[in-house]
């Protein structure tokens, strides 16, 4: 059986390398993090997954997963996945690949000859091609493949071992063929295998980002229409979600997307179309971008129509700080950024998450965090619902409303029950709502 190595040990990495391990391959994940590598090679990921530390735990104890920072232990390997971040350059909207290329450069020095390295970052067009050159004059031997990833946080192991598509970009049958023996009992279960060149593997995911960024920055721009006619942006969006050609998946009016990947993914695509000379057919991404953090301030502008332009002294209880549920990444967190402005503005800031608190400390120390709803509530001039947690759907309104100081709610995700709370005494308010 063919032995696995895994580049990078993030989010991506650690998911990746315990899911192939569960498939029955030997798998070495290798980072430079040494401390991370003590966690991991210890049974505790470093970021919370859903059931993922117990895969990971599970994998360890059966032997055939391990990891390490000696990269020399890649050389018994036969395919190597590349794993590691791609963030946005400090100086700009584009891709920093720094991480990418020194990976690269890393395996290549230990890989066996006839070994596959198969990319899984998301890297701007023309990467991989750039990469296989090199390859070609360094280490002739050793052959290319991309295979993006299309996980979501909160369901990444359902999204490895269970994937709508497995996308290939490959330059000879021999890499394809190596590929379907890796993904073998996958294919079993009749997930679509699309083989692509390199350039058009490395396009799908930014595209499928960016087509999934517009959809939800549609939705948040109807609601900018309904709040100024009167309408109702729910009620919209159920009605144009029963058109097949549109669905209603990703259509919940809200505070608009966040995280490790939608955000900066996009602005790298709008880089890398200028550098090809093509920016005008991504000009459209721009005012994606610009929709999305309008919702932001959408949410700012209303908690001063409802408590007063001058927010010192007043306290604001913010319900999340995760970009999402079922995830404690913050990076991008639009439930963060509203908090951090508002504390800007001179509010006292009390900020709850079930996952996300001690990360989002790092992030914005200046906040106040509780690990309790009702601290997070007590005296509150005004709550805001910022991550759609289940337990918040579950908050019962009528002991909430003994809790707060005024009772006043911004649902920034359309997620909560309105009439309960208004039934309860509470003032409503919801993006995209009358």
């Amino acid at each position: 059986m063919l032995k696995l190595s895994v580049v990078g040990t993030g989010y991506l990495g650690v998911t990746h390398a315990a899911a192939m391990s569960s498939l029955g391959f030997e798998v070495v994940g290798v980072d430079v993090d040494s401390k991370k590598i003590a966690q991991l090679q210890s049974g505790r990921v470093p970021f919370f997954e859903p059931h993922l530390e117990e895969l990971l735990s599970k994998e360890l104890s059966s032997g055939r997963l391990k990891f390490t920072t000696d990269f020399s232990q890649l050389s018994d390997c036969d395919v190597h996945f590349i794993c590691v971040g791609t963030p946005q350059q400090k100086d700009g909207i584009a891709a920093d690949l720094t991480y990418v290329d020194a990976a690269f450069n890393s395996v290549a020095k230990y890989a066996k000859a006839g070994s596959l390295l198969v990319g899984k970052s998301t890297v701007p067009v023309g990467t991989a091609e750039k990469i296989k050159s090199e390859l070609a004059n360094s280490h002739p031997t050793l052959e290319l493949a991309w295979n993006p990833e299309f996980l979501r946080e909160g369901f990444a192991v359902e999204d490895t071992l269970r994937p709508n598509r497995l996308v290939v970009g490959v330059t000879s049958d021999k890499a394809e063929k190596v590929l379907q023996e890796v993904y073998q009992s996958l294919l079993k279960n009749n997930v679509p295998w699309i083989r692509a060149d390199l350039p058009t593997a490395e396009l799908v995911k930014v595209a499928a980002n960016s087509f999934l960024a517009t959809k939800i920055s549609f939705i948040n721009a109807m609601a900018e229409i309904c709040e100024a006619a009167g309408g109702d942006v729910t009620v919209l969006a159920k009605a144009i979600g029963y058109d097949p050609r549109i669905g209603s998946r990703f259509l919940q009016a809200g505070i608009g997307f966040g995280g490790g990947c939608l955000p900066k993914d996009i602005r790298a695509f709008m880089a890398r179309s200028q550098e090809l000379g093509a920016e005008q057919s991504l000009e459209f991404l721009r005012e994606i971008d610009s929709i999305n953090l309008r919702a932001r301030q959408r949410v700012i502008d209303l908690v001063r129509a409802d408590i007063g332009t001058d927010l010192k002294g007043k306290k604001i209880a913010v319900l999340g700080g995760a970009f999402k549920p079922d995830s404690d990444d913050v990076r991008d967190s639009p439930a963060l950024d509203i908090a951090a402005q508002i504390h800007a503005a001179g509010a006292n800031v009390s900020v709850h998450d079930p996952k996300a608190v001690e990360p989002a400390r790092i992030r914005h120390p200046e906040l106040q965090y509780t690990t309790e709803i009702d601290d997070c509530l007590r005296d509150a001039d005004i709550v805001l619902h910022l991550t759609e947690w289940k337990i918040y759907r579950e908050i019962d309104p009528k002991v909430a409303h003994g809790l707060v100081k005024s009772a006043r709610i911004i649902d920034g995700r359309n997620a909560l029950d309105r009439e309960a709370w208004v039934a309860a005494g509470w003032k409503f308010r919801a993006l995209g709502r009358s």
